[in-house]
């Protein structure tokens, strides 16, 4: 059974183009075969980092969109990875209702994971609760993304009605840990994808690489629960 990952969050700068970096990372590292999208014009941070496994991405033209079951259909034994720009997810939502694209990637065997990047602040709970309404539990499996990179403290999200609301509807709440700032860019401004970067030791020291090696473990062993169960 295939499966499509839409990385979201809606709001910008929480943290959705390194999820979505991690978790091509952790297919090459497992050895599932993926493609992904890239839909920021502006930056293409994804496409920067995993150009050999992505291509760009246009929310306003269907024919683009479309392009998401084409690759399902041609590569079923691929997982996609869908990049989402912020404030992508009306336009997105208008093409998967008058698409019947839950219906589509039913009738295909694919299981769609809806993910949700977010920091501590108030607005990314209210776009949670937004997109745990937009789509029917039955069809999508629920993925929060608790980004310390852009949060220190999600205890009043975990308090509150909304992250009751995600358990309600069988969401996977995990935690994705914060990598020291200069180890980040040492990896950005250097165009390097996760493994690059841990095994460079021109560029990393020792304890660098393994502060790297170490973020990945555990964000891995994360995407374990609900990845390598649902093989």
């Amino acid at each position: 059974m295939g499966r499509v990952h839409f990385i979201g969050g809606e709001k910008g700068g929480v943290g959705k183009s390194l999820t979505a970096r991690l978790l091509a990372q952790y297919f090459i590292d497992n050895a599932t075969p993926f493609t992904g999208f890239d839909s920021d014009q502006s930056h293409g941070t994804f496409s920067r980092f995993y150009k050999d496994f992505s291509s760009p991405l246009r929310v306003d033209d269907y024919e683009s969109l479309d392009n998401i079951i084409t690759i399902a259909e041609t590569l079923p034994e691929h997982d996609l990875i869908i990049d989402l720009a912020a404030q992508t997810s009306a336009r997105l939502g208008q093409w998967m209702a008058e698409s019947d694209v839950l219906g589509i990637f039913t009738e295909m065997g694919h299981k769609v994971f809806i993910w949700h990047v977010m920091d501590d602040g108030a607005d990314a709970m209210s776009l949670l609760d937004k997109t745990l309404d937009s789509y029917p539990q039955q069809d999508v499996q629920f993925i929060v993304v608790q980004n310390m990179g852009r949060g220190e403290n999600f205890e009043a999200f975990e308090r509150s009605p909304i992250f009751q609301k995600a358990q309600q509807r069988n969401a996977y709440c995990m935690t994705l840990g914060k990598l020291h700032a200069k180890l980040v860019q040492k990896v950005d401004f250097n165009d390097l994808s996760f493994w690059a970067a841990a095994n460079n030791r021109d560029l990393m020291n020792t304890p660098e690489r393994q502060r790297l090696r170490v973020w990945l473990d555990n964000a891995y062993t994360q995407f374990d629960h609900f990845l390598k169960h649902d093989d």
